[in-house]
């Protein structure tokens, strides 16, 4: 099994346990390398590739919280342990509205578990550490910068994500840890923002709350035990106030529906929509995965109208291979 790549955050953004009121050392020993390697004709294997790597944050005995996009269809996942072992895991479970992740460690890891904060708790300006698997030097010292909506362009929307600077940069997956050392959140995305005129990165971390109602449901089922919501397999982008398709997903019902990049979705069942925000809420309003979703659509000089029978993203997934 090939090592983790050998990097280091720089030493002026690692956390120093001294500025902690806890054992920054024993908290960060929870978090733990995770590899995993996808079938190339795995759905996702396209969009996130066939070998994926990142962390991952022990919360109970052998059970490993990660980034959903890192095992998503993964038929095999290593976890790699700071005293230099490696652990088989099963993708245990999955959820694409939250974006988290669970994976079952099949041997004894032998790590104390992270305990779970509130990230309601959590505050703009709070010191907190994104912490990677590998102790202090794969850890950054930062603070949160923003509690805000978050929309992706993959058909997925957070009312609150929490961002984070200075950003880590291996942070799928990573633990955000407040200053009790409790886990407020997950590491999911790197972003670019403005700042004093100036480009800065910015973690976006899922928080930890949205766990809390669906951990149940992720050991015992795989996902979480209700219907799904819509899912067209389309990406979407905000230029000028208008929500622009700028990719469609292969074999999703976009692509059935003949949509193409460059289209530009005016309205949603008669009702107009400007941002990804609105076009995800009022394509979720009109029920569960299965029903019928109809687009006013602009290209290229003619606007149409198109009904896109959605779907289960879940059933276009391989299942993940039992052990």
């Amino acid at each position: 099994m090939p090592a983790l790549t050998e990097w280091r955050v720089p030493p002026a953004n690692q956390p120093r346990a001294g500025d902690y009121g806890f054992d920054l050392d024993r908290a960060l020993a929870s978090v733990v390398g995770l590899h995993a390697i996808v079938p190339p004709d795995a759905f996702s294997a396209e969009t996130l590739g066939t070998e994926r790597a990142g962390n991952g944050v022990v919360i109970d005995h052998g059970l490993v919280l990660t980034i959903g996009y890192l095992i998503t269809e993964a038929e095999s996942v290593w976890l790699h342990l700071g005293d230099g072992r490696v652990v088989e895991g099963h993708a245990l479970g999955f959820d694409s509205e939250t974006g988290f992740g669970l994976v079952q460690a099949l041997g004894e890891l032998d790590v104390e578990p992270l305990p779970l904060g509130r990230s309601a708790e959590a505050g703009i300006g709070d010191r907190v550490v994104v912490g990677g698997a590998g102790g202090r030097t794969r850890s950054v010292a930062s603070q949160i910068v923003a509690k805000q909506e978050f929309a992706g362009y993959w058909e997925y929307l957070l009312d609150e994500a929490v961002f984070t600077y200075p950003a880590h940069p291996n942070w799928g997956g990573t633990a955000l840890l407040n200053e009790r050392g409790e886990l407020i959140g997950i590491g999911s995305l790197q972003l670019e923002r403005e700042r004093d005129g100036k480009a800065e990165h910015v973690n976006m971390v899922v928080p930890i709350d949205l766990l809390k109602p669906i951990l149940d449901d992720l050991r015992k089922f795989g996902r979480v035990n209700k219907p799904a919501r819509p899912w067209l397999g389309l990406y979407s982008t905000e230029i000028d106030n208008r929500l622009v398709v700028i990719g469609i997903s292969p074999n999703g019902p976009a692509a059935r529906a003949e949509l193409k990049t460059d289209d530009i979705i005016l309205a949603v069942n008669g009702d107009k929509v400007t941002s990804q925000t609105a076009f995800y809420k009022k394509m979720w309003a009109l029920g569960t995965a299965g029903v019928d979703v109809p687009l006013t659509v602009y290209h290229q000089g003619v606007t149409f109208d198109v009904t896109v029978t959605s779907t289960d993203r879940f059933k276009l997934l391989k299942a993940p291979k039992l052990h």
